[in-house]
């Protein structure tokens, strides 16, 4: 079995254990595995072509999502699918299919510029975010309309959420092929133990959500980040095939779902690529 794993350019920063030893695991289980970081090799786009039975597409950043559509395009299986990681990588789409989904979100705005969102102020703080962004970069909550006066310019839409103070820590929720994993976490988390976070009982809602949220994006992969604010929840985020930092045996799990989706594209094709 091939596997093709579309990994972010390491990083002083980015501190993972998980993905390191899923690589591992999955070569102990017999699987011939290629990292593939396209950010640190030149890419000769027309001579790009499915060379793996499986690829598993865990950045989601520009280069990547434009290698995993030329991927897709020649008929190559990813997971998680490439139409569904370019939504989620978008959270003006991305809210539009919760919202569909009848999934519980704040108020939420877009807008050209930041100065259009001073009337909405009145009613009281707004989140502020990069409507592609991931990693928690460049969220701000914002309570003064000098604040939007004095922020440096904005790429591309505003995307702006009504700002729900939390009862306590945010809620991560993790889902690896229909197992749901709750971790505690505050934010913004600075250090990787704060990361890691504190174990999180998923209660059947939280859980219903969660698997709602799969079905709607057509993932199994992925994470959501959930702020419950006087007892209500909210859906605030969601995330392709996130760290799962401080989820029990995660490398284990994933390493299993990786390698018996491997499995499933071999007898699919009678096991030739």
């Amino acid at each position: 079995m091939k596997i093709g794993m579309i990994m972010p350019r390491a990083s002083a920063d980015r501190k993972s254990l998980v993905m390191p030893e899923v690589a591992r695991l999955l070569g102990e289980y017999g699987v011939e595995l290629e990292i593939i970081c396209p950010e640190e090799r030149l890419n000769h786009l027309c001579l790009i072509r499915p060379t793996h039975d499986l690829y598993v597409l865990k950045d989601t950043g520009e280069m990547a999502l434009g290698l995993a559509g030329i991927l897709h395009a020649a008929g190559a299986v990813i997971l998680n699918p490439y139409p569904a990681s370019v939504i989620l990588r978008d959270k003006i789409a991305s809210t539009g299919v919760l919202k569909a989904a009848q999934l519980p979100v704040p108020e939420t705005y877009v807008t050209a510029e930041l100065r259009q969102l001073a009337p909405l102020l009145r009613d009281g703080p707004l989140v502020v975010k990069p409507y592609r962004g991931k990693g928690g970069e460049g969220v701000r909550i914002v309570n003064e309309e000098s604040e939007l006066v004095q922020s440096p310019a904005c790429r591309g839409p505003v995307f702006a959420q009504r700002y729900r103070k939390p009862d306590g820590p945010d809620h991560k929720l993790y889902v690896i092929d229909g197992q749901v994993f709750g971790v505690l976490r505050k934010w913004p988390a600075v250090t990787y133990e704060e990361k890691l976070g504190a174990p999180l009982t998923v209660t059947p809602s939280m859980r219903n959500y969660a698997l709602r949220c799969g079905e709607a994006f057509g993932v199994k992969v992925f994470g959501l980040d959930v702020v419950v604010s006087k007892g209500e929840p909210y859906i605030v985020d969601v995330q392709s095939f996130p760290g799962f930092k401080g989820v029990p045996d995660a490398a284990l799990r994933l390493a299993d779902y990786i390698y018996h989706a491997g499995l499933q594209v071999l007898n699919k094709n009678g096991g030739r690529l």
